[in-house]
């Protein structure tokens, strides 16, 4: 018996190891990027591409002049100056040097601000619910940490023109496999590109864990139904042992591998050491308290960098959640309570108790392929929760500046600061209002088109109409 098999056999069962002695190096690419590929192609028959052309890389030095400049991380600059240069903000405020050949656009009267990042989406990933060759945000089986969201974001996507024009410019986009358990990395992209590596923000962001359900109401399973309810315990037990043999399988394996006796490269468990190393965050998509305790309970015990993802009950938690220094991403604040006798605002609430409580949270929508095409509102979730006794600041740096320190690229997005790109759009007046209208928008300082298939339709039947009226 060699070392790798003396440290399995006392943590691997006997299918997890029949399942690496089978699969190969080969078989798992092939899955990963074989699959994604098709499905990518595919979809190329089945919808059509966007319209909207990808914008060239800043040449020319822009000064936006005379607005209100919302820099959400500290005080707002009334009837202010931006300078941005080579896709970066350099300056704001009104004493700066400006460069000879900048551009001036005069914005008086608007205001400016960061761009929106949603932190829970499968945006690039699915596209039309009814077509299966456009939704890739799946893979098969339960345990795929070696997949990549990155790899399979279509540049092309309706949706993504259609979030960007109400100035949601980055999102996380997620794998979410309905029977998946890890389901793979994350990837934090902008909304603008040719292709995904232009898109790219930061390519792997996190590891994806969706926990079972751990929520069994005896009220929602009569008599008739005791049966099923214990079939249900049983299979969340299941899962949670599959959950824990993969990690002590990408722990024994990260051992094996340290003493280098022959062992071969296994993707998936290769795809785990960042995480298990603490060097990379792993979200645990997780709503009622006892699938919350859970993950913090795993997090600790495998010394995890947890971010909870739902955080329904979290408040409950808040003290536990604050002392562990976890983080809520606060997904769906436009729901109905999740239990029969709690308040109507249950959700709404849910990121005011977390200010309250000091614990970092940032607002999110539901991340299904249901809400990829309504990522546009995004603002009006932080409306709601400003609404609930989140204060108004506080709601928009939810949706900016907490979620770019959440995903660990607060150097980069977030806020309008000197050095960070230049990604920013322009209103007339608070985006969290319903009657506020983007103006434009710029990502890495190049001027994005904001029309999107919606207005475009709007432009083409108002036309007809036009016509119809004339003599």
């Amino acid at each position: 018996m060699n070392h790798l098999e003396k440290i399995y056999s006392s943590k691997l069962t006997l299918q997890t190891k029949n399942m690496m002695k089978k699969t190969s190096l080969t078989r798992r690419l092939t899955k990963v990027f074989g699959a994604s590929v098709f499905l990518f192609l595919s979809a190329g028959g089945a919808a059509q591409a966007s319209d909207n052309v990808p914008a060239a890389a800043q040449k020319t030095p822009l000064l936006f002049k005379g607005a209100t400049l919302h820099t959400v991380s500290g005080e707002s600059i009334a009837n202010g100056n931006m300078l941005v240069d080579k896709g970066r903000i350099v300056a704001l405020g009104s004493q700066f040097a400006i460069p000879a050949n900048a551009k001036v656009i005069d914005v008086s009267g608007k205001h400016i601000y960061p761009g929106m990042i949603a932190a829970n989406t499968v945006m690039g990933l699915a596209e039309v619910q009814s077509v299966r060759a456009t939704l890739d945000y799946a893979e098969a089986g339960a345990i795929n940490p070696n997949a990549r969201a990155l790899v399979a974001v279509n540049p092309d996507s309706e949706l993504i023109t259609t979030a960007r024009a109400n100035g949601v410019l980055a999102t996380l986009s997620v794998p979410n496999s309905p029977a998946g358990l890890i389901n793979g990395t994350s990837a934090l992209i902008q909304l603008d590109g040719w292709t995904w590596e232009e898109m790219s923000v930061q390519s792997e962001v996190g590891l994806h864990i969706s926990l079972p359900n751990l929520r069994f109401n005896p009220e929602l399973f009569p008599a008739p139904f005791d049966a099923r309810l214990e079939e249900i315990r049983k299979a969340s037990a299941q899962r949670l042992k599959m959950l824990e043999e993969a990690f002590d399988s990408a722990i024994a394996y990260r051992e094996a591998r340290a003493q280098n006796d022959g062992t071969k490269i296994d993707v998936r468990w290769e795809a785990m050491l960042p995480a298990i190393a603490g060097k990379r965050l792993v979200f645990f998509h997780a709503q009622d308290v006892n699938q919350i305790r859970f993950a913090l309970n795993f997090a600790k015990r495998y010394q995890l960098k947890a971010v909870i993802v739902g955080g329904a009950d979290a408040p409950v938690l808040g003290d536990l959640l604050k002392q562990q220094q976890v983080p809520v991403i606060v997904t769906g604040i436009h729901k109905l309570p999740m239990r029969r006798g709690a308040d109507y605002d249950a959700y709404y609430t849910v990121a005011a108790k977390l200010a309250q409580a000091g614990v970092q949270f940032c607002i999110a929508r539901a991340g299904t392929d249901d809400d990829a095409p309504n990522e546009r509102n995004l603002p009006y979730e932080a409306a709601v929760a400003a609404t609930f006794g989140l204060d108004a600041k506080e709601a928009l740096k939810a949706i900016t500046l907490y979620p770019a320190q959440i995903l660990g690229v607060a150097d980069k997005l977030g806020s309008l600061e000197s050095g960070k790109l230049a990604n920013f759009f322009i209103t007339n007046g608070d985006p969290l209002e319903t009657t506020t209208q983007v103006e434009q928008v710029y990502i890495q300082g190049r001027a994005v088109d904001t029309s999107t298939k919606q207005s475009r339709l709007t432009e083409k039947y108002q036309q007809k109409y036009l016509q119809k009226a004339q003599p």
